[in-house]
Parts: structure tokens; sequence; C-alpha cells
């Protein structure tokens, strides 16, 4: 049999190898409903969420150079796609486990025979040279079981590749919300720097007519006491800028620079798209996370189709084809031609239920990756169904809020015109003033949970575009 036969064989034999034992996959069905449980509406302008793009969505200039830093220095990210090249490797080990490995060889030996075992009676010096190419122990795939290990090395490597896109979300989310609560905590610091100042120009006053005994020591340390507090809270809100600027700077994965940093807090933030949701069945197979669970559903249903294969017959090949010569100048003369050619096929016939077990793991394995996809769905669903509920109330509260401290600086000038007058007491301007500090405070917090719910509606329906 010539080497140009052999490859032939191989050829044959491999295109035998074309089925599989594994199940026939099917989707699950979803299990959530088919529509979310609160709508709100949506712009004409709102991002298709069948369509996201992070730069749609996130429009200020400042912003979007902050996340492309991120996703270019961010360590994270950066496993998560070490991870992929991992992945792709064994991919690319298991799928070269369908052809044969060729190798070529070249040996040579000289060998002394002493003269008391010799059959001449004397010593004997031998030699022998040979070249040859071939392979060994190549399986061929009759029931699938290489084709399916394979088939599941790629699926593997898709849930990586998935899981790098989830982390690349999630990571666009985090930052976008670090910058917008960086804004936020910005206007908090301004919000205690005035109140401080307003305070401590009210103690001043209070300390004054104190002195002059106009006013009882009791009001003055009520307004002291305010003072304090305000003091307290600008060493707080100071502190917390400072966290926020460590937080965004870990995320980015480098010193973010200061042209980049919000200015002017909250407001002056580029405005944030709307986006539309769309429909569950169109958003949940499309989340990376899901996709990535559905990947490994698929790997572990072709594990299956590998443990079914062990129930066959093995065949394996086994050959070579050169030359051999007692002489190294005569290694490529007429006659130094050889070849071996060994199969073997090995069947199973007791295993004390090794191979049973082993299909009954991966039907197991099999069952629990299903169970997680449908977690996956369902954990998604009610991601996207918290986002959509927090932004159909979330305008009414904001409004509520401006309201509120709208009424809440009226009260304070009417109640310091009345104070001024000596018609209310210290009290109620010290009461007038607290409940404005809080309705601003509070206002605040409602206009950055307006901004990260659609940062949160972004991640929860899984941007599909970069």
């Amino acid at each position: 049999m010539s080497a140009r036969s052999l490859v032939l064989a191989l050829m044959a034999s491999a295109a035998l190898g074309g089925c599989t034992l594994a199940p026939r996959y099917e989707r699950p069905v979803l299990p959530v409903g088919q529509a979310w449980p609160v709508t709100a509406d949506t712009a004409a302008s709102a991002v298709p969420g069948a369509d996201l793009a992070w730069r749609d969505v996130f429009q200020d200039p400042r912003l979007q150079s902050v996340i492309a830093l991120a996703l270019e220095q961010n360590r994270d990210l950066r496993v998560a796609v070490a991870n992929i090249e991992q992945a792709r490797a064994q991919y690319r080990i298991q799928r070269a486990e369908l052809l044969p490995g060729i190798d070529a060889t070249a040996a040579g030996t000289r060998t002394r025979t002493p003269a008391s075992v010799s059959q001449t009676g004397r010593a004997d010096v031998t030699d022998q040279y040979s070249v040859g190419a071939g392979f060994s122990a190549y399986e061929l795939d009759l029931f699938g079981r290489v084709r399916s290990l394979s088939a599941a090395a790629l699926q593997s490597y898709l849930a990586t590749e998935e899981n790098r896109r989830t982390i690349q979300i999630s990571l666009i989310a985090e930052t976008a919300s670090a910058y917008l609560t960086l804004a936020a905590d910005q206007d908090l610091l301004k919000i205690t720097q005035d109140t401080l100042a307003t305070r401590e120009a009210g103690l001043d006053l209070a300390r004054k007519r104190f002195e002059a005994g106009a006013t009882s020591e009791l009001d003055l340390r009520q307004a002291q006491t305010l003072a304090e507090q305000a003091r307290s809270d600008a060493a707080t809100a100071t502190a917390q800028v400072d966290h926020d600027r460590n937080a965004l700077r870990l995320l980015v994965g480098a010193e973010v620079p200061a042209d980049l940093l919000p200015q002017g807090g909250l407001t002056e933030v580029g405005v944030l798209a709307d986006i539309s949701p769309g429909l569950p069945s169109d958003v949940l197979v499309r989340r990376p996370d899901v996709l990535a669970a559905e990947h490994t559903l698929q790997a572990q249903n072709a594990n299956i189709g590998a443990a079914r294969a062990a129930f066959f017959p093995r065949i394996s090949l086994t050959g070579s084809a050169g030359t051999i010569s007692p002489e190294l100048g005569d290694l490529f003369g007429g006659g130094t031609r050889t070849w071996t050619f060994a199969p073997q096929v090995v069947l199973p016939i007791f295993s004390g239920g090794a191979n049973i077990a082993g299909l009954r793991s991966a039907e197991a394995s099999r069952d629990a990756a299903v169970a997680q996809y449908e977690k996956a769905v369902q954990t998604a669903f009610r991601e996207v169904a918290d986002a959509l509920a927090t932004r159909a109330t979330i305008a009414d509260r904001v409004s509520a809020q401006d309201r509120l401290v709208e009424a809440a600086a009226a009260t304070q000038r009417l109640t310091q015109a009345r104070y001024d007058r000596g018609v209310d007491s210290s009290l109620a301007l010290l009461d007038a003033q607290r409940t404005l500090y809080a309705a601003r405070q509070t206002q605040l917090a409602a206009q950055l949970a307006q901004a990260t719910n659609r940062v949160e509606l972004y991640r929860a329906l899984g941007g599909d575009r970069f």
C-alpha cells in the first residue's frame, strides 16, 4: 500500500463519520409571558430595543469618551477576551481530532553483537536507517463520538463569546451609572455647601442677636445644630465625590482625564436616549447571557451523543509508509520501500456500568442546562420588567419632587419674611430650612434614578451593537 493509498483510505473513512447520536436540539419554550407586565409610553424617537448601540443611548460626548476608554482599558474585559482565545484554542484542539495527525519520522540505529552470541561466531556491527510518514490511533468516527465532542467544544466557545458580550454590556452600563452618580454627587456637594453657607450666615446672625439680648440661647443652639449638621453633610459629600471618582477610575482601568469628568453636575450631562423595549420574544433570545445559557445547553446536548457512541465499537487506524535500508546512502534506492497498516476494533462488552452511568450523567447535565436556560430567561424578563415598571412612574416622581422643592422654597421665603418681622419664631424658620434641604436632596435622588433607569433598561435589554 502506497502513501497515496493510505491518504485516500483515510479520506474515505472520514467521510463515513458524518452523523452523530446526539438528540435533535429544540430550543425550550420561553417560560415567560408574551408581553411585559408594565408598559409605558415611548417617544417616537426612542432607540429600538432590538437594535441597541451604546453610542445611540449615551449621547454626551464626554461620557462616550469615558466609556470608550473603559472598553479599551478595563481589566475584567481583558480577562474575558483572554478566555475567548482560550476557548477558541480548545475548540480547535478538539476539532483537530476529526483528522489524522500525520508525522514524519527519521531514525538510525547501529547495533554491535558480540561473538559469543553471534550466529557467525564473530562480533558483528549492523546498521539500519529509516524514513517514513504515518499516523497513530486515528479513530474512525463512525458513530459521531469525536464529532459530538467537537460540537460541544464549539458551543462552549460560543458561550464564552456571549459571556464576553455580557461583561462588555455590563461594563458600559456600570461606567455610565458611575459617571451619572459622580455628577449627581457633585450636585449634592454643591447643595450641602450652599446650605452650609446659608446656615453659617444664620448662625452668625443668631449669635449677634443672642449677644444683643434679642433671642434666647435656645435659638442660638438650634442655629448652631443646623450649621454643624450641614458641615458634616458637606464633609460626607466631599468624601463621596472622591469615592465616585475612585470607582470610575477602577471601571475605566486608567486615570480619567479631568476634561472628561462631569462638568456642572447631573443636569449638564447630555441627554440619555429613551429606549423602546420591543417584545419579550425578540429581546430575551438576543440577550447575551441567555444566548450563553443556550450554547451551554447545546454543548450538553452534544455530550449526550458522545456518551451514546461509547456503547458502539470504536475503530482506530495506525499506518505508515517510508523506506528502510542498512546503508544510509541506499535509503532512497530501489527495493527499500516499507509500509505498515494496523486497524484495531474495540467492542465494549463489560464496563461495570460505566457507559450507562456516563450517559445518565450527560442527560442529567442536559436537564440542568435546560433549567439554567429557563432561569436565565426568567431573570432577564424580570430585569426588563423592573426597569419598565420604574420608567412608568419615574417621570411622575420627578415632577412631584420638582413641585415639592418649589413649595418648600416658597415656604422658606415666606417664613423668613415673617421671622424678619417678628411674626414667626426661629423654630419655624429652621423647620422650613430643613424641609427645603431635604426636598432638594430627594429631588436630586429622583433625577439620578430617572437617568440610571435608562442605563438599566439598556443593560437589561442587552445592547446588540458595538
